[in-house]
């Protein structure tokens, strides 16, 4: 997997490294963190771009994230796309929980799904949910997911 920073520089060393580097960095800063992670896709003809964040949040101090692109081919439904979305924020969460967990840092998964039954993401909030929260994380859906719904979807529109 290759991650970069917003400013499009890729990371050199395994993502856990750079994460660890950077929440001894922050907290030796001073700085309260949380970390959220998410996914967006879009559609494009028959190619469906995914970017999953690992966004860092300093508590009332702004953040930075780390971005994962990829690519299918796959046509899927869109429940299909969403729950794919949530199986790579789990991914990804499950990679870093144990670091986290070692520095004591709260995890978010958020999923860019829409909590109004009237927006299709919809139909795939129950089971997004119940896989995020069966895996142990704290689930957030729109309007509280920024991680997919604003990071995410920004590298993938």
């Amino acid at each position: 997997m290759i991650w970069k920073k917003f400013s499009g520089e890729t990371v050199k060393t395994p993502i856990l490294e750079e994460v660890e580097r950077a929440i001894v960095r922050e907290t030796h800063n001073g700085y309260k963190l949380k970390v959220c992670i998410g996914t967006d896709s879009q559609v494009k003809g028959k190619i469906i771009d995914f970017a999953t964040v690992i966004v860092l949040v300093r508590e009332h101090h702004g953040g930075f994230m780390y971005i994962n692109q990829d690519k299918s081919h796959l046509h899927m439904s869109i429940k299909e796309r969403m729950l794919m979305e949530v199986q790579k924020s789990i991914e990804t969460a499950y990679s870093v929980c144990d670091l986290l967990d070692l520095y004591d840092v709260a995890l978010e998964v958020h999923a860019d799904i829409n909590t109004n039954p009237s927006f299709k993401s919809n139909k795939a909030l129950n089971d997004a949910m119940g896989y995020i929260l069966s895996m142990g994380f704290i689930f957030k859906a729109k309007p509280e997911a920024f991680a997919s719904s604003t990071c995410a979807d920004k590298m993938v529109h």
